[in-house]
């Protein structure tokens, strides 16, 4: 990369990241995406990209959307897509100002370089010898709102049924390694409301905390029939989970507690569906709340996010494991993967950077991927783009 392209990158990347897109289910943190969104807009207009700007459901009052962004005509393309918004931040934690590119040591620090704005910088540079010359078929950036939350912006573009693509890639942070399937995730939330009384007398209330315990029990007896139930070889951890990731109840030791709280998630395998597993929690710890004559509420904190797989014949797959060297492989964490898969667009993971700098302060990507990521990127752009099903070829 020269030294003026790799200004360039610098330039296209502090302009992402100085805009703040945080989403987050707490009120007090969620922003609109809309700054990152008019950004890109802007931008491929300016490249000759047809622009649609598709707000999505507003959370907490802010407004949220997605962007088709569209080069060349026709059936079939190519999708490059990734989200516009960050998780929250704590600035007092970092070394440097998150909102800012920061160069040193080989890295290129800032919230959302590798998770996952600085993806649109890369894409931006990896255009520029395609403007101007006719594509067979066209392509397509896509950017989302929300992935880090609800996922309302994946769930839009399910909704209308666009963009329509033979193939997509996704650019989350994966070590530039192609990923084929990953975990879907759903996070629940069950509340028990007892009946508060002196500590010194238990039969003067109703102890939530105690008919909790029983409920822990009855989860954990479910995921092992879970766990018996359903079995994937493609996965390191080949199995479903379920995590118990925080409990709230009680306000004071001498009081009978009179309210509990447990909220917690389950990673799911491919064919596994988060409504028939609700209905099978809720057929099972109703009854138990009902002998404990405790409220009970059992609600999702989200609607939660499916599995996903292509399939390993898919010439997407094959083409990204003969680009990359790498055999496609699966990963735990979740993306936006299964709404276009479901859409008919055979889709892959694939990106620069690692997972392990998500969501974290001194979030960096490596400029050693840089360069390697933009090269990628024009390959898979010169095969399904401008000459469709050609042979491979390499720059």
């Amino acid at each position: 990369m020269s030294a003026s392209e790799h200004r360039t990158l610098i330039n296209r990347m502090q302009s992402l990241l100085k805009l703040p897109t945080i989403s987050s289910a707490n009120p007090a943190l969620d922003m609109s995406n809309m700054p990152v969104i008019n950004y890109l807009a802007e931008q491929f207009s300016a490249m000759g990209f047809e622009c649609e700007i598709v707000p999505c459901t507003s959370t907490h009052g802010n407004l949220k959307a997605n962007l088709i962004a569209t080069l060349g005509k026709g059936p079939g393309g190519l999708v490059l897509a990734g989200h516009t918004d960050t998780v929250p931040m704590n600035p007092e934690l970092w070394s440097v100002d998150p909102l800012a590119v920061t160069e040193k040591d080989g890295r290129l620090y800032g919230l959302g370089s590798t998770d996952m704005k600085g993806f649109f910088a890369l894409i931006l540079e990896a255009v520029q010898p395609f403007l101007g010359q006719p594509l067979q078929q066209p392509l397509i950036v896509l950017a989302t709102a929300d992935e880090e939350t609800s996922m309302s912006g994946a769930r839009k573009i399910a909704e209308i049924g666009r963009p329509k693509a033979r193939y997509a890639i996704i650019g989350e942070p994966t070590g530039m390694k192609p990923i084929r399937a990953h975990k879907g995730v759903m996070m629940e939330s069950i509340r028990l409301q007892g009946r508060s009384g002196h500590s010194s007398d238990p039969s003067l209330g109703i102890n939530a905390m105690e008919a909790m315990h029983d409920v822990l029990s009855e989860l954990m007896n479910y995921r092992n029939e879970l766990q018996r139930r359903y079995h994937s070889p493609l996965f390191v951890i080949d199995k479903p989970t379920m995590n118990f990731g925080c409990i709230h109840g009680g306000d004071n030791p001498n009081r009978i507690c009179g309210h509990c709280e447990l909220e917690f998630d389950i990673r799911l395998l491919p064919g596994m569906e988060a409504e028939l597993l609700r209905g099978e929690i809720d057929k099972r710890l109703r009854p138990l709340a009902e002998r404990w004559k405790v409220g009970f509420e059992f609600t999702p904190l989200f609607v939660g996010a499916p599995a996903f797989i292509c399939p390993a014949e898919s010439d997407l797959v094959k083409t990204a494991e003969r680009l990359t060297g790498h055999t496609a492989a699966t990963v735990a964490f979740g993306t936006e993967a299964p709404f276009l898969q479901d859409m008919g667009i055979d889709t892959i993971v694939l990106g620069p950077g690692d997972i392990e700098q998500a969501h974290q302060p001194d979030e960096y990507l490596a400029l050693d991927s840089v360069k390697p990521c933009i090269n990628l990127l024009q390959q898979f752009i010169r095969h399904y783009c401008v000459k469709p099903g050609s042979p491979l070829f390499t720059t």
